[in-house]
This record gives C-alpha cells, structure tokens and sequence, in this order.
C-alpha cells in the first residue's frame, strides 16, 4: 500500500527558500506522475506543480514558475518541491499526490487518489 510523507516544511521569511521532500513508502513510485498542491486557510487546495515518471517532463502553476522546481528521484522513491524567493502569498499547507499515469500531467485535484498528509509553510512578511 502506498504511504506519502511529506516533510521539509517551516517557517521562513519571505524571500527566503524551503525544500520539500515526499516519501513514497510504496513499490510501484517510479510508475505514476507526481504532484504537488497547497491549501491556505479558507481556500481550496490548488495546484502547485506536477512532474512525469521519469522527471523528464514537469508543469507549473503560473503563481511560482520560475520561483519554484520539482524533481523526483525514482531510486529514493522521492518527490522535491525546491521553493524559492518564498511569498507570504505561498503560506499554505503543501500536499504531495500520485497522479494517475505515467506520462500525462493533470492540475486537477480531483485526478489524484493518493494523498500525504501535509506539511505548513509559512512566510512571514
């Protein structure tokens, strides 16, 4: 059964950089797309950025390209999130998700079935 932990959230201030990490306790990580999402308080969760099987292919919400970076490692069944010139608009809890195939990236929340728990990320102004 396939178990994500996320990790490497905190409290930073803004302009400052965060890495995030996720575990992928299961066999199969190096099968399925990854991605990641955040919820603010009082918001929906939204897409943050989604990455392909073999990292070749990635995708990003217009709110952190080129702020932000995802990766994988497919031997230490991980997922990154590389946050950089942080906001206090990027405080939110961040989720790592499996996504549903290989290859095709989706931003819709509703097209991942396995979530992790979450980590807080805080900016301060």
């Amino acid at each position: 059964q396939v178990q994500l932990v996320e990790s490497g959230g905190g409290l930073v201030q803004a302009g400052g950089s965060l890495r995030l990490s996720c575990a992928d306790s299961g066999r199969t990580f190096k099968n399925y797309a990854m991605g990641w999402f955040r919820q603010a308080p009082g918001k929906e969760r939204e897409f943050v950025a989604a990455i392909n099987w073999s990292g070749g292919t990635t995708s990003y919400a217009d709110s952190v390209k080129g702020r932000f970076t995802i990766s994988r490692d497919n031997v230490k069944n991980s997922v990154y999130l590389q946050m950089n010139s942080l906001k206090p608009e990027d405080t939110a809890v961040y989720y790592c998700a499996q996504g549903p195939t290989r290859d095709r990236l989706y931003r819709l929340r509703t097209s991942y079935n396995i979530w992790g728990q979450g980590t807080q990320v805080t900016v301060s102004s």
